[in-house]
């Protein structure tokens, strides 16, 4: 799945921080993120954790002190990572979700959008729709705009 995880992202955050100067691009790229290094593993694995975010976070914290612009735009990746596991219901497996708590092995869990099966077709054209919603809002058929949100990834209405 790609656009259900792109168009959840970037509407949540838009409708919560409506900040023009946030950096979507990255946001995006934490909210794919989860799926994709799982993936290599074989399944959902400690991405699907809430341990995985709350470290990313830190991490983004810790290597930022003193570099505002820079964590701004970093910090996109680990709420990304946030909505990813809330849009993927990855908290209805809870032994990966709070994973290392609940035990140090994984136990061949597949990935949530494995398990959702053809309910993942509703999910993407739900997806789509919201993309071509934010199209739409953010106006991105004008070229400027498009260079603009591919150069620094802002929005602005």
């Amino acid at each position: 799945m790609f656009f259900w995880f792109v168009g959840t992202a970037v509407l949540s955050v838009w409708f919560v921080f409506r900040d023009p100067a946030f950096d979507h691009r990255t946001l995006v790229i934490g909210a794919l993120l989860p799926d994709i290094i799982d993936a290599i593993w074989g399944g959902a694995r400690g991405f699907h954790s809430v341990t995985a975010s709350v470290l990313v976070l830190v991490m983004v914290m810790l290597a930022t002190i003193g570099r505002r612009p820079i964590r701004k735009r970093l910090l996109a990746i680990p709420i990304g990572m946030f909505l990813h596991l809330i849009y993927d219901g990855a908290f209805n497996n809870t032994q990966v979700f709070w994973w290392p708590f609940t035990g140090l092995s994984f136990s061949g869990d597949r990935l949530p959008v494995v398990d959702r099966g053809m309910l993942n077709i509703g999910f993407e054209v739900a997806g789509l729709l919201m993309c071509a919603f934010a199209w739409k809002k953010f106006n991105l058929s004008n070229a400027t705009r498009r260079k603009n949100f591919v150069k620094s990834g802002t929005l602005s209405e």
